[in-house]
């Protein structure tokens, strides 16, 4: 079964084929719906014609790329900051990994490296990093030794607490209840 985490297909599509296009979903799923954080990198393909390349986001033209990021519909709500941020972890990417996304997991012994190398990314913090490797765990067959006991509880079975645990309308839905959920018992405890 393919991903369904933007729920469009074309856009889900790249997503299960183009591990960079998840990667840019994940950074940009922040302040604003999810669907929308990952149908964009779809979009930011149709803008340059092309696939996504690591190499290619960093080389190019900053102020180029944030345009790209603004025109309408724009890629995010801060389409500056955020065209910044996918082009630093592209330089990561490149630095670190000759440009592939798949070298960030290919040569893991277990799921706390993974997780310090998905950490080690820019803004990647501790939950982004832990929520990625249950996504990549989950529902991409990345699974190193201890790799649900790394992405915590967004590792466990039958748990629906974010992108991890999307596969279709319905478990989109449950991950959201639990977010309402969770943020009513923030709002309660200040």
């Amino acid at each position: 079964m393919g991903l369904c985490l933007s729920q469009r297909p074309d856009a889900d599509a790249l997503l299960d084929r183009d591990p960079l296009a998840l990667l840019i979903g994940m950074v940009l799923d922040q302040q604003i719906p999810l669907e929308k954080a990952f149908a964009s990198p779809y979009v930011l393909t149709q803008r340059l014609g092309h696939d996504l390349d690591a190499r290619e986001i960093v080389e190019y033209d900053p102020q180029a790329l944030v345009a790209l990021f603004a025109a309408p519909p724009a890629l995010h709500r801060f389409p500056r900051s955020m065209a910044l941020r996918v082009r630093q972890v592209c330089q990561a990417l490149v630095e670190h990994y000759d440009g592939k996304v798949d070298r960030l997991w290919a040569d893991v012994e277990n799921g706390r490296e993974l997780l310090e190398r998905l950490k080690a990314l820019p803004g990647f913090g501790e939950q982004k990093a832990k929520i990625f490797l249950a996504l990549l765990g989950k529902q991409r067959g990345v699974t190193p030794a201890g790799w649900r006991e790394a992405a915590g509880g967004y590792g466990e079975v039958g748990s629906y607490r974010s992108v991890a645990d999307i596969v279709d309308a319905d478990s989109l839905a449950r991950v959201r209840e639990f977010k309402q959920a969770m943020k009513a018992k923030s709002t309660i405890a200040k």
